[in-house]
């Protein structure tokens, strides 16, 4: 088994997974993540969840992916944050879950206080019977590759740096709601995301190339704008994509977003004619992109 949060399922987490799915696979045993929901720092801090860099249900998806068997996950609670490292080795993972090898990141943290650490777990391990293995972090460059890493450059609209830590595009999820309805009087039609979670990780304000992933798994090009619309003085902050080559109606359907680079950052234009002129380029960048 392996414990963590895994937001991101980025490549850090990846490499730790990796290594325990080859245990499971080698020993003929299932293999199981254990998370948790929500983030623990929602509970011990109110107001602090960190940005989601992924759902509940692509997180699920992801894992599975990567040749997990068995995903449990744990509600974290006020009272779960209370209870020992030793606690929570003896009555969850020998107790419940019965792990005979448990695969953790080297600086893996855990129980209350975060007083548990892998040599706690490893010396228990002793005494309950499952061993322990620690998995090094992974750098991105001059920086350890972390969920917190990967949330600063998507806030920073660093969209490709975040791919590279993640192992693929970063993606928004979330149901198409109407907005004002001006795209489409201009030639550029928008499908307007209000992305899950409501504390989900969205890019700086920028023009973006991408892709829309409708729930069939169908793929389209997509330049995606994020910000309040400043030509037409808007005030709310919007996720919006053109979709290229593409003439449905989108609206109520869920919808992914998945940031390829940026393409510029939300600019104020003179008139609709100069904006419609800059989106003719951010689509053909988009296209050429894409």
């Amino acid at each position: 088994m392996t414990i963590g949060y895994f937001d991101g399922v980025h490549r850090g987490h990846q490499k730790i997974i990796s290594r325990a799915v080859g245990l499971a696979r080698a020993r003929a045993l299932p293999c199981v993540a254990l998370t948790f929901d929500p983030h623990p720092a929602e509970i011990i801090r109110p107001g602090t969840h960190p940005a989601a860099l992924t759902t509940p249900s692509h997180k699920a998806e992801l894992l599975a992916g990567l040749g997990i068997d068995v995903l449990c996950v744990l509600p974290f609670t006020v009272e779960l944050s209370h209870v020992t490292a030793e606690e929570f080795d003896r009555d969850v993972v020998a107790g419940a879950l019965r792990a005979r090898v448990v695969v953790v990141g080297e600086n893996f943290t855990y129980g209350h206080r975060g007083a548990g650490t892998v040599d706690v777990l490893r010396a228990d391990g002793k005494t309950l019977g499952y061993d322990v293995e620690s998995v090094s972090l992974l750098a991105e460059q001059t920086d350890v590759l972390s969920s917190t890493m990967i949330r600063q450059r998507i806030a920073a609209g660093d969209v490709e740096t975040a791919a590279r830590a993640l192992g693929r595009p970063h993606r928004l999820e979330g149901v198409v709601v109407h907005g004002d309805a001006r795209g489409r009087t201009i030639g550029y039609p928008t499908a307007n995301l209000d992305p899950t979670p409501p504390y989900a990780a969205v890019p700086a304000d920028g023009v973006y190339a991408g892709h829309a992933v409708r729930a069939d798994g169908s793929r389209h090009r997509a330049a995606i704008s994020i910000g309040t619309n400043p030509t037409f003085d808007g005030t709310v902050r919007r996720v919006e994509a053109y979709l290229l080559d593409f003439d449905d109606d989108l609206y109520d359907e869920y919808l992914a977003f998945e940031f390829t680079a940026r393409l510029r950052p939300t600019l104020r234009f003179a008139s609709v004619d100069e904006l419609t002129t800059q989106m003719a380029r951010d689509v053909a960048a988009t296209r050429a992109m894409t």
